[in-house]
């Protein structure tokens, strides 16, 4: 897999990616021991300075949402708002967001691509800030949407 060592969550330094919420999830996730060790290498490997992570405000939104209402052992609101805030302080971490041009553009890949609307909002964010590689589980809606590398980092 380019950019990515599985067994060892190790990626290219050189190289930036952007971390879609469900790897951020499972870095926190109890129910889900295999990929949680994989993604809690992913995360603090971006923590250590040794790798180029990049999120934006939506997917700190749905990480927080996710964490207290969508895995099978939510946290408490007060243990995920600390999980945010750290990664919303982080100076490891670039923080990139979506305008209103960009809203115009997913809705018009959205129709065009027959994508879902929030996935595609992120690939375009993502584009409008030179970033191509994502690394998440959703690599069935992902790679629909044109001039994006998905990375699942669980894939064996």
């Amino acid at each position: 897999m380019e950019g990515l060592n599985t067994k060892t969550g190790a990626i290219c330094i050189n190289e930036s990616h952007f971390y879609d919420t469900n790897i951020l999830v499972y870095a926190y996730d109890e129910s889900e021991a295999e990929k949680r060790r994989v993604s809690e290498k992913l995360v603090e490997k971006v923590f250590a300075g040794e790798a180029a992570g990049i999120i934006s405000n939506q997917v700190l939104s749905e990480m927080f949402y996710v964490l207290t209402e969508g895995i099978a052992k939510p946290l408490e609101p007060e243990k995920a708002a600390k999980i945010v805030r750290k990664y919303v302080l982080s100076e490891k971490w670039k923080k990139i967001n979506y305008t209103q041009e960009t809203v115009l553009k997913a809705v018009q890949s959205t129709a065009g691509f027959k994508s879902a609307f929030w996935d595609t909002l992120i690939a375009e964010t993502m584009r409008e800030n030179n970033t191509f590689s994502i690394l998440t589980e959703n690599v069935r809606d992902f790679k629909k949407l044109p001039g994006i590398k998905v990375i699942n980092p669980f894939n064996k």
